[in-house]
Formats: structure tokens, sequence, C-alpha cells
């Protein structure tokens, strides 16, 4: 439900009311019904709101590719060893992806080092990795096994 309603604002001309994307859904949900889910997508972060008299207009807080980050940061938060998941998560890229990741990664780096104030204290070899997420500075660089066979 929460991706049909996602859907719905996503096609609205602008910021929405509970109303509107009910019609826009169609069937017998009720009008409480998308209010609750409304509700749970805020929490989420994954629409925004804004008061309109005493009602709220609803948009998408992200386009589609930002929403499914938003899903993939919320399961890594939720996962109690992310080092392991993020290991296996890159060993499954294709040399594609992982090029790509590669990438992005050293344009973030780039980014962080030209703004003011970016400089950070050296990290020790045996410190964890530090938390992924938008705008978190790169982690100690950690290679995978298959980075040999791939040249990297």
């Amino acid at each position: 439900m929460e991706a049909q309603v996602l859907a719905a604002l996503h096609r609205a001309p602008g910021p929405a009311g509970a109303a509107w994307v009910q019609e826009r859904l169609g069937g017998d949900l009720a009008y409480t019904t998308v209010m609750t889910i409304l509700s749970r997508l805020h929490a989420k972060q994954a629409v925004t709101r804004e008061r309109s008299g005493r009602a709220y207009l609803w948009s998408p807080a992200a386009d589609e590719a930002g929403l499914a980050a938003l899903r993939m940061r919320r399961v890594l938060d939720g996962e109690p060893d992310r080092d392991a998941v993020l290991t296996s998560f890159v060993s499954t890229l294709s040399a594609q992806d992982e090029q790509l990741l590669r990438t992005l990664l050293d344009r973030a780096a780039e980014a962080a080092e030209e703004a003011p104030g970016a400089a950070q204290a050296p990290v020790p070899d045996d410190a964890p990795a530090a938390p992924a997420g938008p705008g978190a500075a790169p982690g100690p660089t950690r290679h995978h096994p298959s980075d040999e066979a791939r040249g990297g």
C-alpha cells in the first residue's frame, strides 16, 4: 500500500491532500487508512508534509532512486553487523556496478576534501568501518578477495 500511495504522490501536480490520494487509489480504502499510510511514510522520511489549514499536503521526499536508497539505508541501519552486510553486498556486485560504486566513492572523497573543514584525523588500522550513508565520509578501504582477480 505504501508503494501505491507513493506512486500516486509522484503523479500529483504538486503537494496533495489525503483525499486526493484516496481518490487516485480507487477501491474501498478509507480516508483514515490513507492518513495512516501517509503518517507512516512521513515517519520513515519517505514523504514530507506542510500545513494547509487544518489538513496536511503531502509530497514525496525524493525521486524513485532516492526512495530506493532510503530503503537500503533503513535495512542497513537495522542490522547489527554493518561491516558484514556491506561486505556481503559488495561481494555480489557485478564488475560494472563495482566500478560505478568505486567512482561514486572517489567523487564523494574528493568533494569531502574540497569542503571547508573537511580535514579528518587519521583512522587507525584496527578501527571499525565508519557508518555509511548520505554525506558520510568514506571509512578505511576494505578489500575483497575478488579485487585481485579484477585487478583492484
